[in-house]
Formats: C-alpha cells, structure tokens, sequence
C-alpha cells in the first residue's frame, strides 16, 4: 500500500498510520516543532487538526480563510505573523473538503520563514498528488480511500520519515531497540488490504463520484442562491457535498430538509474557536470563517446516489429556499 501511494505522489516518502489524526500528531513531533509554540490554522475545520496541534504539545492559533476557496491562504498567515501572540512553530492549513491547495505559494513561505508547514489533507485523496510541502490524508471510511479507520503522511524529506516512523512504532528502526518515545500508531494489515482493495477500485470509482457531482450541480443548475466549491465535482471530487445558501439560511435548510426526511451535516459546525476544547486557544477575527458557519449546510452525498436521490435532494433544497 505504501509503495503504490509512494508512485501516486511522485516518489514521495509515504507512511501509513492508525489514524489521519495520529499521522497528524506524529508528523508534527517529527518536525520537531518547538513545544508550547503557536500552530497556524484554520479555524474552519474539523476539530482533529487542532486535536493533533495540542496533541503534539502545541497551541492552535485560529486565523480566518479566504471566502473562496474557504481555505487558509498564505498571504493571511504572512501578514499576521507580525503580530503573532507567541512564537510560531508550525502552520497547518487544511484542504476544505478536499480542495487542493496553493501547495507552492505553501512551499515559498516555509523557506520565507523557516517554519514547518503540514497540510491537514484528510479529505484531498484526489487533488493533493505531490509532497513538496509535508501532507496528511485520512483513510477513514467517509473519504474517498478508505480503510474502515487509518492515515497516510507524506513528504520529501528521508530522515523526517524516518523519525515518523519510529515515532509510531515504539521507536523502533530494524532492531527491538527503542531509539526515542514513541507509541503504536501503525495502521493494521487488515486495514491496509482494505485500503489496497479501495485503490483498485480508485479509476472507475472517481469516475462514479464525478457522475453524482455532476448530476447534483445540474439539478441545481438554476438555483443562483446555491453554490458549490471551485471545480467541485466538474475538475476534483470528494466524498461530501457542501454548498453555500444566502446568508443565515443554513438553519431553516437544515430543519426544512430534516421535516422531509433528509438529512444534512454542518461538517466543522461554527468553527474551532468556538468549541470548548479550544476556547482558549488564541485566534485574530474570523468574519469569512463566522460567515461559512452560517451560509454552508453539507448535503447527503455519496457514490451510488442515482438520479432519484438527487432530485429529491434538489427539490427539497429548492423548496427551503423558496420557503
């Protein structure tokens, strides 16, 4: 499984892990980013990046994304690093919901600055294809790859792949000696047959998720109040579906499709900052970030959706908004 990811991402150093969260955690201590230091990030995400940062004995600092690609741009971390509330020792953006990022502005910030940069890509199976700037995927059973439960790192760098590897396993390197404190955070052989059997099936099945993309965008196709993500479903796929709606209406969207039966996810709910977890976690002004919590609204989605489901969903949706 290594090996034939190692071939999709050009060569790079691959190592699989028990979780995407652990391959999180364990690619941070293998930066050896400094403990106790900041860790940029999105506040609009899922609630295990900043798990991993504190995980790894640093402290999430929550900046706000860009209202397009709803991701954390480079240009937003450069320009607020002058009035960081601490040293920063590592910036974590995320791929939201599978979108690529800007990886080589990514990888002209990090020789900028010198700070280590990780990409939360969880969810970006299918846009993320190289390692020139250190990535984590998800092998959970809700992404596109999945192996019931596991995660993937990837990056360019020998001796940080090594320190990952011994980090999740014992420490050990070819000898039952641990070399440095570590845990077991591998990911099972079971899973990793599952996980092969998913990338069998990976040509035929990405041609199956653009399908049901592409249907869903055309049943909305005359509905100018809902929106999609750049290149979502036409250019790059993923295993969810979050659209935006006009501003405040993702809640009545959410209770209109509950009363038809329909359910919906508010994936990253109100943002990080807002989770007890995190409450004291540092984080500068988040309008685009407050904004997406109310205004996107997750849509069933899935790879068997036949043109049934979708008009259903569509009509449903329709009808909310008319409403």
């Amino acid at each position: 499984l290594e090996a034939r990811l190692a071939e999709r991402l050009g060569g790079a150093e691959i190592s699989t892990a028990s979780s995407g969260t652990q391959a999180l955690i364990l690619a941070l201590k293998a930066m050896q980013v400094p403990a106790g230091s900041l860790c940029a990030m999105p506040s609009w995400t899922f609630v295990a990046t900043a798990h991993a940062a504190i995980q790894a004995g640093l402290i999430p600092w929550f900046l706000d994304v860009d209202p397009t690609s709803w991701m954390l741009e480079p240009q937003t971390v450069r320009a607020a690093l002058a009035a960081a509330p601490g040293p920063v020792g590592a910036i974590m953006p995320v791929a939201a919901f599978g979108a690529r990022p800007d990886m080589e502005s990514w990888a002209a910030l990090r020789a900028e600055t010198g700070i280590a940069v990780l990409i939360d890509a969880a969810a970006a199976f299918d846009t993320v294809t190289d390692a020139r700037v250190s990535a984590c995927f998800s092998l959970h059973a809700t992404k596109l790859i999945g192996a019931g439960e596991g995660g993937v790192f990837a990056c360019d760098d020998p001796m940080l792949m090594d320190r990952f590897r011994r980090l999740s396993s014992f420490g050990f390197r070819g000898s039952r000696e641990s070399t440095l404190p570590a845990s077991n955070a591998k990911l099972s052989e079971y899973g990793a047959a599952v996980a092969l059997a998913s990338l069998d099936a990976w040509p035929q099945a990405r041609l199956r998720w653009l399908r049901a993309g592409q249907l869903l965008r055309i049943a909305l196709a005359d509905r100018p109040d809902v929106s999609f993500q750049p290149g979502w479903g036409v250019h790059w796929v993923g295993s969810t579906c979050v659209v935006g709606l006009p501003e405040g209406a993702a809640d009545r969207v959410e209770a209109a499709l509950a009363a038809e039966g329909i359910g919906t996810r508010r994936w990253w709910g109100e943002g990080c900052h807002l989770s007890p977890a995190f409450i004291d976690s540092p984080h500068g002004d988040l309008p685009v970030t407050e904004h997406l919590a109310r205004s996107t609204l997750g849509l069933p989605f899935s790879v068997d959706m036949d043109e049934t489901d979708i008009a259903r969903i569509a009509g449903a949706v329709a009808r909310a908004l008319d409403a």
